[in-house]
């Protein structure tokens, strides 16, 4: 066995020591604390949402507690591994507060528990609802990681730091055919501000 592995049997550590190390990986990566809420899903743990910021950039971040406590899983599995699989949280980032955006927040970080979807970079989730009050955004996509992985030790795969940016249906339709890169592109040509929590759809090439 190598000298790093945990024994069979070892004891896992608890959700609290996870989300821990996570909630310490947010504060080092953008600053401390503004405000939390926490929302309940029917047969999934309470799932809290952190405001940081604004930054002296004017960004703010809502970032996500307690989507890693179970690692994601195919759905089809007859067992589930409570160790084996990855974890992840996630941060959207807009440059105006939309304090709104709370409950869909935690029901995307609830979506791997409810819909059984495994989240990683280019993965689209649709709410469909308005991720905040008046947004044109019910979507998001899956970017790829900035920040390290949390690691916590015995506590299975580290657990991924997950962006999302919202995205609306049209454009939700445009990666479903085209792909994630082909989306980013157009946005890139456009000179789209993704952050922006006011942005319409950015213009579609035709087919």
């Amino acid at each position: 066995m190598p000298p790093d592995a945990e024994p069979p049997g070892a004891e896992q550590p608890s959700g609290a020591v996870l989300l821990a190390a996570v909630e310490a990986a947010w504060v080092t990566a953008f600053g401390p604390v503004g405000s939390r809420g926490s929302v309940s899903f029917v047969g999934v743990a309470p799932i809290d949402v952190l405001r940081i910021g604004p930054d002296s950039a004017g960004a703010v971040r809502y970032v996500t507690l307690g989507m890693a406590r179970m690692p994601m899983s195919d759905p089809r599995a007859v067992v589930m591994d409570p160790v084996a699989g990855p974890r992840a949280e996630l941060v959207l980032t807009l440059s105006r507060r939309r304090d709104s955006i709370l409950r869909a927040m935690a029901a995307l970080a609830s979506a791997p528990a409810v819909d059984g979807l495994v989240l990683a970079p280019d993965a689209t989730v649709d709410t469909g609802l308005p991720l905040w009050d008046g947004a044109e955004f019910t979507a998001v996509l899956v970017n790829t990681p900035t920040l390290p992985d949390v690691v916590v030790a015995g506590g299975g795969e580290p657990i991924r730091l997950l962006p999302v940016v919202p995205i609306t249906g049209a454009e939700l339709a445009y990666r479903r055919i085209h792909g994630a890169e082909a989306l980013r592109e157009v946005w890139r040509e456009a000179g789209t501000d993704l952050h922006a929590p006011t942005r319409r759809t950015t213009a579609i090439p035709p087919a």
